[in-house]
């Protein structure tokens, strides 16, 4: 793929070599999209339109669910008698509703409890008597949970609840937010993988591309051409490659992502809802496909000025 790539390339390079008799190099692009060169960069800009929009997705969730679930805490009443547990309950609530910071704070219905619980225990299972389902009540603080506020509830609400136990709603998913931080990074670190691929594959192709007309380069430096000239021949022409490719690589990921977006709105979950991409995620992945012409052409022009160097 490499040499049809480098073949291409120097096709291009020498036509414009070749052309160097004028006062501005002109390019004479041929076929460029039946090289390899231009899908190689449009696969590079497609993995990378997936993986920045898998990051960028994993960091709304985490967001979300942060600003969510910051303020928010969960009282159980762990008792067996039901009446005995509806009685905490209420005595709970009002005494959460007195504190100071609490915005508020209800019983969850019964309705809901059996929701949460079916999965695993069946339909209707809240009404059998032999499994004492604890009472929930669901309470929202005005500022972010701490250690300190959250020993002051629970003394405060065991005053009047002794059966009851209070815990961060975000306490429950720390483990959660660890592995969705070790994703984004891995989504990070796959960018930056694929860039250096992309630059890679370039040297390689200009490279090779430079040495097939090496020769060439030669006669045009005796003919008074300068090093700016020839590289701007290369970089070029890498320029039409990378605008291509990019083209086609970002219309392949935005399909990928709308797919798997909507895949996953279908859930319905919370937390995966909570990842939608925003206006301003999509312009970021829009970039992609801008960052890997920069890059291709930067990496071309430098790779042919070092090249020019070592020949003088």
């Amino acid at each position: 793929m490499v040499e049809e790539a480098t073949s291409s390339l120097s096709r291009s390079v020498a036509q414009g070599l070749r052309s160097l008799s004028g006062r501005e190099p002109e390019l004479i692009p041929q076929a460029r999209l039946s090289g390899p060169m231009p899908w190689v960069i449009a696969i590079m800009v497609a993995l990378t339109v997936i993986a920045a929009a898998a990051g960028l997705a994993l960091s709304n969730t985490a967001r979300s669910a942060s600003d969510e679930l910051s303020g928010g805490i969960t009282v159980q009443v762990i008792e067996a008698n039901p009446a005995e547990r509806d009685r905490q309950a209420r005595a709970a609530v009002e005494r959460l509703k007195r504190v100071p910071g609490v915005i508020d704070a209800h019983v969850v219905s019964q309705d809901e409890i059996e929701q949460l619980i079916e999965p695993w225990l069946g339909a209707r299972a809240g009404d059998d008597a032999e499994i004492p389902v604890p009472a929930l009540i669901d309470a929202r603080l005005r500022e972010s949970v701490n250690g300190e506020n959250l020993g002051a509830l629970r003394r405060s609400v065991r005053e009047v609840a002794p059966s009851a136990r209070i815990d961060a709603q975000s306490a429950w998913l720390t483990p959660v937010f660890g592995a969705i931080d070790s994703l984004r990074w891995l989504a990070v670190a796959l960018v930056l993988l694929l860039a250096f691929a992309l630059g890679a594959a370039v040297v390689l192709a200009v490279r090779n591309a430079f040495g097939t007309n090496r020769d060439t380069i030669e006669i045009v430096h005796l003919l008074g051409g300068t090093d700016t000239q020839v590289a701007r021949i290369f970089q070029r022409s890498v320029g039409f490659d990378a605008v291509g490719g990019g083209t086609v690589g970002l219309v392949l990921g935005l399909i990928v992502v709308l797919f798997f977006g909507r895949r996953f709105s279908d859930l319905g979950a919370g937390l995966v809802g909570g990842g939608a991409l925003q206006w301003y995620d999509w312009a970021l992945l829009a970039l992609v496909p801008l960052a890997g012409v920069v890059l291709a052409m930067v990496t071309a022009r430098i790779t042919v000025q070092r090249a020019l160097r070592r020949m003088l």
